[in-house]
């Protein structure tokens, strides 16, 4: 493609942020059930490659705010009968749909991680949402400290499986956003006869 018909769309940042956050969400995904320091380690990088895509949305580059990309809902209904006509505008940024799919993959990742943090501290103990599990006990009657700890521990179990719940499920969810992203990439590369791939490598996407 010739340069002067390419125009610089995506920094440095963004491109940067994408790939990690392919190969964090990776790792953390297919180390799930090994429960080793791989799973938590990939879920601290989803957790702030998250923040500052969020931060980068509002001061990084045009194309990066979501100023730019996150349009009212009949902008998003507009393009999508736009695209089954064939007559879908070309966007040099993300298309409205594209747009709100990024804000969905965003919240939903914050779900995933934010629970998952949770699971991890009521679990383990540990992680920046581990609450101080030391307890000082004045009750001397022995009946009375245990009925304390079987309270606690029952509250403990409801709440980890709350939280596990809620991670399964957002992390199920997250794969169905990331099903359809890759379809919306492949119908949008087709339609508008560009790679969307190749451009979150280089940067760069067709004017016309």
């Amino acid at each position: 493609m010739n340069n002067q018909n390419t125009i610089a769309v995506w920094d440095i940042f963004i491109r940067i942020f994408h790939w990690s956050l392919v190969l964090a969400f990776t790792v953390a995904y297919f180390t799930s059930e090994e429960e080793n320091a791989w799973h938590i380690y990939a879920g601290y990088a989803v957790f702030g490659l998250i923040i500052f895509r969020i931060l980068w949305g509002i001061i990084g580059s045009r194309h990066a705010r979501f100023s730019d990309f996150v349009c009212s809902p009949s902008a998003v209904y507009q393009y999508i009968r736009e695209l089954r006509e064939g007559s879908a505008k070309h966007y040099i940024g993300h298309n409205p749909l594209g747009g709100w799919m990024v804000v969905a993959l965003l919240f939903t990742l914050l779900i995933v991680t934010v629970s998952g943090l949770k699971v991890y501290a009521t679990e383990e103990g540990r992680g920046p949402l581990a609450g101080n599990r030391a307890t000082i006990t004045l009750i001397s009657a022995a009946h009375a400290e245990d009925d304390e700890d079987s309270d606690k521990e029952g509250t403990e179990n409801q709440d980890e499986e709350f939280w596990e719940d809620i991670h399964e499920g957002a992390t199920n969810f997250m794969l169905v956003l990331i099903a359809l992203h890759i379809a919306g990439v492949i119908i949008s590369s087709r339609f508008h006869r560009e790679s969307l791939v190749k451009a979150m490598f280089t940067g760069k996407k067709s004017k016309e």
